[in-house]
């Protein structure tokens, strides 16, 4: 067990935007098949149940694999090089600056990307619908983990802190995905 450690922590230093961006990939992907088999084998009861989706499955690997990890990978590098310690006025730097300025243009980016993927003719129509109350959702979720992440995570690791956070979360927004958005309209 301590030579798989090893070798992980080698890896992680030696190659760490591969490992984050496997890591990553691996929660992406992991929260949309666990979304599938809670909603097409758990709450669905009628016989046969629907087959696990791979197309969508593949979607999410791509996004959580290819992109955002990536795009994380490097901005956490900056934020840690922007604001450093670990004092409470440096954390909520932080916190603020990942949430109002990382996170929109992830969601843009993750609602735009899976149409594309989808084929769908208006690449923006269900970024439109869901960003705002994917957001504001977001806030209640990230915040509060961002700032254990910024208190406690060791920097080399705060993408794959995030990539188990984001197992939660991608969850949250398979779901939201996943629903029409009259479900989740603003009141």
């Amino acid at each position: 067990m301590l030579r798989l450690i090893r070798i992980a922590k080698e890896t992680f230093r030696k190659y760490p935007m591969l490992a984050n961006s496997a890591v990553y990939g691996t929660m992406s992907v992991g929260a949309e098949f666990s979304q599938q088999i809670m909603t097409k084998r758990i709450l669905n009861k009628t016989e046969p149940r629907e087959p696990i989706d791979l197309d969508v499955l593949g979607r999410y690997a791509i996004v959580g694999t290819l992109i955002n990890p990536n795009i994380l990978y490097i901005w956490y590098k900056w934020l840690d090089k922007a604001f450093v310690g670990t004092t409470p006025k440096i954390i909520v730097k932080k916190m603020l600056c990942d949430q109002f300025i990382m996170t929109p243009p992830l969601y843009v980016i993750f609602f735009v990307t899976m149409s594309l993927l989808e084929g769908k003719k208006d690449l923006f129509e269900e970024c439109r619908q869901k960003f705002i109350p994917t957001f504001k959702t977001s806030c209640v979720f990230w915040i509060p983990a961002q700032a254990i992440n910024f208190m406690l995570v060791p920097p080399p690791a705060r993408v794959i802190y995030v990539g188990m956070c984001s197992f939660i979360w991608i969850n949250m927004l398979c779901w939201i995905k996943r629903n029409n958005h009259s479900a989740i309209k603003e009141e």
